[in-house]
């Protein structure tokens, strides 16, 4: 009896008030839900493919995969394993947030061994590597800054990294610290230096520390050393957002490695995404390279799940992402994608791949995959275009924009 009276409370009048409209069951919202595949979509689908066959491309040879929550619009190859470039970077975007949440910040730690004296650091000035991926001349120059603020204009010893540490993506420790100890004094800066100087958002002041000793590399920091200072980094979401709107490499190996490798990413997907391990075979974050292959089902599925993740957030897929007609630099800048559509872009030397979400009235979020294999990148970028264009003619896009404020000021230092 409860359930039925249940029923009838809502979906139907109650006699005793008219505080209730008369929905019949049948036309309730829940049941409104698009649960049957558009055939229109798997049209223009097959439209597409047969485009590039017609300009010479196989069709055995282009993944697509186009779903959403409630079921598969259109299916070319879709759950076959294939080299996805950049696309590996939705991978390593997932796996860093289940890694880190949304607001971590890296921390590189200031020791010294020494005392300040009358401006003089009289001992050695000892960084110590935390993961920052973007620590760049920009942060150096506000570290540098802030340092002179504690009152230290010379230092007598040595500049010691201790760990990994990496500046402006250079790999070498030893070369990462003769960057950062030009940085520290503007009278040895460069032309490059000068730029993002002049580049910086709450404009910093001009450091000239003097650090008379060497360079060295430590595996761990010398004993009785004091911390000074602690530097953070950007947010992992502006981190995040950066290597995937410049489609960045390094940042996405130096993520990748603290995080396990390729084949930890692909593990940690599997399981987030709920796609076979067989689907996702990565042997490194960034996507250089035809060993890293994922299929179109999986590459949509991750933003799936990705959007899962950021439900409980202030945040959407726009803040992790490029969107198109939103951001005009990157890799979509000189794209003619719809407006507001959050996506990734990858590309190997025959293969372009583009993939994102669709925020439609009729079907509400759509997920799609693109992979293509073939020579002409340009034609096949500008084809993937036409197909998300004729997407758009038949439905409704609601633009999806970022939350956030998708500017990065850097300098971030507590």
């Amino acid at each position: 009896m409860f359930i039925a009276d249940l029923f009838a409370f809502l979906f139907f009048k109650s006699p005793q008030s008219d505080s209730f409209p008369v929905i019949r069951w049948h036309e309730a919202k829940i049941f409104q839900i698009q649960t049957q595949s558009d055939p229109q979509v798997q049209i223009i689908v097959d439209q597409y493919l047969n485009n590039l066959a017609n300009q010479g491309l196989i069709k055995d040879q282009q993944g697509v995969w186009i779903q959403s929550n409630w079921s598969i619009e259109a299916d070319n190859r879709g759950k076959i394993p294939a080299p996805a470039a950049s696309l590996t970077k939705v991978a390593t975007t997932i796996a860093s947030l289940q890694t880190w949440d949304l607001d971590h910040r890296f921390v590189t730690n200031i020791f010294t061994t020494g005392k300040i004296n009358n401006g003089t650091l009289e001992g050695d000035l000892i960084v110590e590597a935390g993961g920052d991926p973007l620590f760049v001349w920009e942060e150096a120059i506000a570290l540098a800054n802030r340092l002179q603020d504690l009152g230290i204009n010379n230092i007598t010893g040595d500049l010691i990294l201790v760990g990994n540490w990496q500046m402006n993506y250079q790999e070498n420790p030893l070369k990462s610290g003769e960057m950062l100890k030009q940085a520290f004094n503007s009278d040895n800066w460069s032309y490059v230096i000068e730029k993002q100087y002049q580049e910086i958002q709450n404009f910093q002041k001009r450091p000239k520390i003097s650090i008379q000793g060497g360079v060295k590399v430590f595996s761990q920091k010398p004993d009785h050393s004091q911390l000074i200072l602690t530097h953070q980094s950007l947010t992992l979401r502006e981190i995040l957002r950066l290597m995937n709107v410049y489609s960045n490499n390094k940042i996405a190996e130096s993520l990748a490695q603290q995080i396990g490798g390729g084949e930890k990413i692909a593990q940690i997907v599997s399981q987030v995404a709920n796609v076979p391990q067989e689907e996702i075979l990565l042997q490194n974050g960034s996507g250089l390279g035809v060993d890293n292959r994922i299929s179109p089902r999986a590459v949509a599925r991750m933003f799936m799940a990705l959007d899962t993740l950021l439900e409980k957030t202030n945040y959407n897929l726009g803040d992790l992402f490029p969107v198109s007609g939103v951001d005009n630099k990157g890799t979509i800048e000189a794209r003619n994608i719809p407006f507001g559509i959050p996506c990734k872009t990858g590309s190997l030397a025959v293969v372009s791949a583009l993939a994102g979400v669709i925020q439609t009235s009729e079907r509400e979020k759509v997920y799609f995959a693109i992979v293509n294999y073939g020579n002409g990148l340009d034609n096949l970028r500008n084809q993937q275009d036409v197909l998300l264009q004729n997407l758009h003619n038949h439905w409704t896009i609601e633009p999806l924009k970022p939350n956030s404020d998708i500017e990065v000021k850097f300098g971030y230092l507590r």
